[in-house]
């Protein structure tokens, strides 16, 4: 092997890694905004990869792990997890609906229950 030809095979390498983790990526996102159980056999199979590649890619595999999670939390939902209402925003507008539901009642409440004063005269 002559000397200069290695950095041509290193650089085609890392084009082949770069167009594999492209296509998981797509894959991952496909499948969660199709609302998809997301699972590594079925990144792998969308992508054309192997599941041990995958598994090796640590960022993928948490990916992977977090959306397959994230399934089975909610398995009804077919709302793409990066568009789901987290916990936090949930327990806000809770929070907020109840307050507006407790000062209507006390509206109704002050409209309905005779002034201390007396009814008023014109």
């Amino acid at each position: 092997m002559r000397a200069g030809n290695s950095q041509h095979i290193v650089e085609a390498a890392r084009r082949r890694s770069e167009y594999t983790r492209s296509k998981a990526i797509q894959a991952l996102r496909s499948l969660d905004a199709a609302g998809e159980p997301v699972t590594f056999d079925a990144v792998a199979r969308q992508a054309g990869i192997s599941r041990s590649w995958l598994h090796a890619q640590s960022d993928l595999r948490s990916e992977v792990e977090r959306l397959r999670a994230a399934c089975r939390r909610a398995p009804a939902s077919q709302v793409p997890a990066r568009q789901r209402t987290s916990d936090a925003s949930l327990l806000r507008r809770l929070a907020a609906a109840n307050l507006a539901a407790r000062e209507r009642a006390q509206g109704v409440d002050r409209a309905t229950r005779p002034s201390p004063s007396g009814p008023a005269t014109s």
